[in-house]
């Protein structure tokens, strides 16, 4: 696995070794070795998996608060994403950006989120489905968000009119956030 560190700290983009012949690929998504080896010392205890029908559903920006809080592990295995995350943590150098890559069941992709990052995607075809691992149980009470189209992230989305849950229609502005999450360097 090859390890793409970003601006922003503890935040990864992976590319994964694929092994590729006329039968198909393997590859390996995950590694507590590789994983280990960059700094990452995580205990995965579910994985999801999303299925979007049509291109231009927007999921997102989500995040779980303390004590409940997920740092993520998110990839594409049919289909594209534009995936985008905010950094919430107080007093980290990237707080209030976002970052977005384009993951892809072509490019094989990776990212990986740590706690205190706001997270979502947008679909760029029909047909897309997202797998993720998360280091914590879903907790419906620590369960949050900020709008998508929030004018003071100013998130550059492939798209304008996302096809978005009522949930996702209703979430809060980043200034009207409050952020439970603190920066720790090391």
């Amino acid at each position: 696995m090859e390890f793409q560190e970003t601006d922003f700290p503890g935040l990864f983009v992976i590319r994964p070794k694929v092994h590729g012949d006329r039968r198909g690929f393997f590859l390996e998504s995950w590694s507590r070795r590789e994983f280990a080896a960059h700094g990452v010392d995580v205990d995965f205890v579910q994985d999801n998996h999303a299925r979007s029908l049509k291109a231009g559903v927007l999921r997102g920006l989500h995040f779980q608060t303390p004590p409940a809080a997920q740092a993520k592990l998110v990839r594409v295995t049919r289909g594209a994403v534009y995936d985008v995350v905010v950094d919430l943590r107080v007093g980290s150098p990237t707080y209030g950006r976002w970052h977005a890559e384009t993951l892809s069941d072509e490019n094989f992709l990776q990212m990986f989120v740590p706690a205190g990052f706001a997270h979502a995607y947008v679909t760029l075809c029909d047909e897309v489905e997202f797998q993720y691992k998360v280091d914590a149980f879903y907790a419906p009470g620590s369960d949050s968000g900020i709008i998508w189209n929030d004018p003071d992230l100013a998130i550059t989305w492939p798209v304008e009119n996302p096809v978005l849950s009522d949930k996702d229609l209703k979430l809060q502005r980043f200034r009207d956030f409050v952020s439970p999450f603190s920066f720790d360097p090391r």
